[in-house]
């Protein structure tokens, strides 16, 4: 099972979301794929059974939405992405549905902290909010892995 987290909220979104779509239905093609860019943890209740592997893909896209002003609670576009009380208590959920999940759960997500400093005042405090989460999800995971150039780097557990 999928859980796809991404909107398709321009153009050139919604065109990467259908090739994403298409390359799934070539690659795997038994595969369920459930669109949930807000609920994540209430997907995870829904559909983490002990015999189905739940992939999230993925977080980053998730926590833009929860920040971005058309989705947030009460947010207006002149607000800075900080994580809101919304954000937090999402993420507590998520933590919590994963600790109970039956069954397998890979998150994807990315890491954005690794380059420069971004200019923009949003931007950088999008890119602490992201470590903030990534932080906070690998330390309830049993394993996290990194993937650079193609190459697994294991940061936590065993494969």
């Amino acid at each position: 099972m999928l859980v796809a987290t991404a909107t398709g909220d321009d153009a050139e979104m919604r065109e990467r979301i259908q090739r994403h779509q298409q390359d799934r239905l070539q690659d795997v093609p038994g595969m369920a794929t459930v669109e949930e860019p807000l609920e994540l943890a209430q997907a995870l209740r829904t559909y983490s059974r002990t015999d189905t592997l739940v992939a999230v893909d993925c977080v980053t896209l998730w926590l833009t939405n929860l920040l971005s002003p058309g989705h947030a609670a009460g947010a207006t576009r002149t607000e800075l992405p900080v994580i809101r009380l919304d954000a937090a208590a999402a993420t507590a959920a998520l933590i919590a549905a994963l600790a109970a999940a039956p069954g397998p759960v890979v998150l994807v997500s990315n890491e954005i902290g690794l380059g420069v400093v971004p200019m923009g005042r949003e931007v950088r405090a999008f890119v602490d909010a992201l470590g903030l989460l990534n932080q906070e999800l690998g330390g309830a995971c049993e394993r996290v892995i990194l993937m650079a150039a193609g190459l697994p780097l294991l940061l936590k557990g065993s494969l």
